[in-house]
C-alpha cells in the first residue's frame, strides 16, 4: 500500500490508481484494434527521392515506370544456333536430315542458315532458330536434325514489354527482377519513397544500456536493439531515442522528440500497474490520444495504441517477445503502408503438422512459436512455447508461430495449421 501512496501525486485520485490495478476492464481483438488504429491514422504519400538503380533495390518506387520502346526493339535469337526459315526444315528429323547452305548475308536466302549466338537479332527473312546441338555442320553448310515451326527458339519484337506500355507500377519493392527491367528499358534513375522514421525508446527503473555496468536487480535493455532491426527489416529507419525511466516527465519529453518522427514505438509500461505511466503520459500529449488499451491476444495483451498530432504510436509490453509479435501484427503493417506500399507484405507461411496438443484460452488469439523441420512425410511443428513472453530463446529456438484464433482453446496432435516462418524450416 506505501506503493500506492508513492504514485498519489501522479493519479489525481486514488481510485484512479486502484482501477489501474485491478486490471483491464476490456479488451479490444486483434482485428479490432486494427480496424481502430488505423482508421485513425492518416496515411500520407512519403516523399519521394531520385536514387540510381543500384541504391533503390527494396524500396517503394514512387512513380509509374512506361516503357519508352520495345523490349526486345527487334526479333532476336533465344538461343545460341541458326537462324532459318521454318518452312525449309518443316519435315526435318534424326532420319531425314535437312542440309541448309551457310550464309553471313543481311536478308536469309531460300534454304540457307546464318549462325547466331543468343541475343542477336535475326536477319530479314528468318522466321525460326535451330539450336545448335540439333544440327551439325558439314563443311559450309549445316544439317538441321529436328523440325521447326515460325516462332520457335525466337523473341519477338516487344514479347518482354511493348512500347508504351507500363513496365512497373508504383507502391511495389523494388526487387532485382525489377531493376533488371528497368536496366534494360536504359532506365538508369527511379523516384522512390523516403523510409518512414520510427521513433523508438523503453521504459523502466530496471533497466540498463547494454555495455553499462548492470546493477542488481537490473536487465539490459535488447528491445530497442529488436525493434530497431525489425524495423529495418520491414524498410523503416528507427530513430533510437534511448531509455525513459519511470518519470512522468521524461517519459513525456522521450515521446514528444519522437513526435518529429512518423510513428513512435515504445516498449514497456503499457499495463495497468501502479507504474505504468506510458498510456497515461501519451493521453497527455493531444487528442485522440489512447486508441486501444488492451489487446486480446497472447502474448501482447497489454499493447496499446494512439493517435497524437496525427502521428500513430504504438506502446508495446516490456516482455521481449511480446514486444516482437505485437510488431508483427501492428508495427509491420503500419510501416508498410508509411512507406507507400500498395500491398501489405507478410511474412511467408507454410503448412504443418502439430507434433503435440496446445491448450490456449478461448477468447484470445496466441501465437504459439514453433520449430518447423522438414520430414519425408511432409513438415511438422514443434510447439516451444505458448507462453512465456519474457523468455526470447523461445524466439531463436523456433522459427516460426502459428496462430490459434479466439474461438479455439488450443490445437490438437496431428492438426495441420499454417506456420509464419521468421526462419528457414529445418531439415533433419
Amino acid at each position: 500500500m506505501r506503493y500506492i501512496f508513492y504514485l498519489l501525486p501522479r493519479c489525481s485520485l486514488l481510485g484512479t490508481c486502484l482501477a489501474r490495478l485491478r486490471g483491464f476492464q476490456k479488451l479490444s481483438s486483434v482485428d479490432e484494434a486494427l480496424q481502430k488504429f488505423f482508421s485513425a491514422t492518416e496515411f500520407p504519400e512519403p516523399k519521394t527521392v531520385s536514387a540510381p538503380l543500384r541504391e533503390a533495390v527494396n524500396r517503394v518506387l514512387a512513380e509509374t515506370i512506361v516503357a519508352e520502346d520495345d523490349l526486345p526493339q527487334v526479333d532476336r535469337s533465344a538461343v545460341d544456333g541458326y537462324a532459318v526459315k521454318a518452312q525449309d526444315v518443316s519435315d526435318a528429323s534424326q532420319f531425314k536430315r535437312v542440309t541448309l547452305g551457310l550464309t553471313q548475308r543481311a536478308v536469309l536466302a531460300d534454304r540457307c542458315a546464318r549462325r547466331l549466338w543468343t541475343g542477336n537479332p535475326l536477319p530479314k527473312g528468318a522466321d525460326a532458330v535451330a539450336m545448335l546441338e540439333n544440327t551439325k555442320q558439314v563443311n559450309n553448310s549445316i544439317q538441321v536434325l529436328t523440325a521447326l515451326t515460325p516462332g520457335e527458339n525466337v523473341s519477338k519484337k516487344g514479347e518482354d514489354i511493348m512500347k508504351g506500355e507500363v513496365a512497373v507500377k508504383p507502391g511495389i519493392r523494388l526487387k532485382p527482377q525489377h531493376l533488371g527491367l528497368l536496366a534494360a528499358l536504359g532506365v538508369g534513375r527511379v523516384k522512390i519513397f523516403e523510409k518512414p522514421r520510427i521513433g523508438i525508446f523503453s521504459t523502466g527503473n530496471e533497466i540498463t544500456e547494454v555495455g553499462r555496468r548492470r546493477l542488481k536487480n537490473q536487465i539490459f535493455d535488447s528491445n530497442r536493439l529488436i525493434i530497431s532491426t525489425l524495423c529495418e527489416e520491414v524498410g523503416a529507419t528507427p530513430i533510437d531515442l534511448g531509455i525513459a525511466r519511470d518519470n512522468f516527465e521524461m517519459i513525456t519529453e522521450k515521446f514528444r522528440a519522437s513526435l518529429a518522427a512518423d510513428a513512435t514505438i515504445s516498449t514497456g509500461g503499457t499495463s495497468v500497474g501502479g507504474p505504468d505511466l506510458v498510456p497515461e503520459v501519451v493521453n497527455s500529449l493531444g487528442a485522440p490520444g489512447i486508441i486501444v488499451h488492451g489487446v486480446a491476444m497472447r502474448p501482447g495483451m497489454p499493447t496499446a495504441l494512439a493517435v497524437v498530432d496525427n502521428k500513430p504510436i504504438m506502446m508495446f509490453p516490456g516482455n521481449p517477445v511480446a514486444a516482437m509479435i505485437a510488431f508483427d501484427v501492428f508495427s509491420r503493417p503500419l510501416i508498410q503502408r508509411l512507406s507507400g506500399l500498395r500491398r501489405i507484405e507478410t511474412r511467408p507461411t507454410l503448412e504443418a503438422r502439430m507434433t503435440r496438443r496446445i491448450a490456449t484460452s478461448l477468447g484470445r488469439r496466441t501465437f504459439v512459436r514453433v520449430r518447423v523441420i522438414q520430414r519425408s512425410g511432409g513438415p511438422i511443428a514443434e510447439p516451444v512455447s505458448a507462453r512465456g513472453s519474457s523468455l526470447i530463446s523461445t524466439m531463436t529456438k523456433s522459427n516460426g508461430y502459428t496462430v490459434v484464433p479466439e474461438d479455439r482453446e488450443g490445437l490438437e496432435k496431428g492438426e495441420t495449421v499454417v506456420v509464419h516462418m521468421f526462419e528457414a524450416v529445418e531439415e533433419k
